[in-house]
């Protein structure tokens, strides 16, 4: 009846937010770790230098 469905809305509510904490965990603590590795090696992580705009975007032409 009506007492299930509302029994299992509520546990797909609870099991779907504590899914979704974990993954957001997961990825929180993945993100920390790759953080800390391109920390301890800027040498494999250079910079690359900044362009202008010109540079960027090629010459136009129109077509007639």
């Amino acid at each position: 009846g009506v007492h299930r469905q509302i029994l299992f809305a509520s546990v797909g509510w609870f099991a779907g937010y504590f899914l979704a904490k974990r993954t957001e965990y997961v990825y929180a603590k993945l993100d920390r770790e790759l953080l800390e590795y391109v920390r301890q090696h800027p040498e494999d992580f250079k910079t690359a230098e900044k362009k202008r705009i010109g540079e960027l975007l090629e010459d136009f032409h129109p077509i007639r």
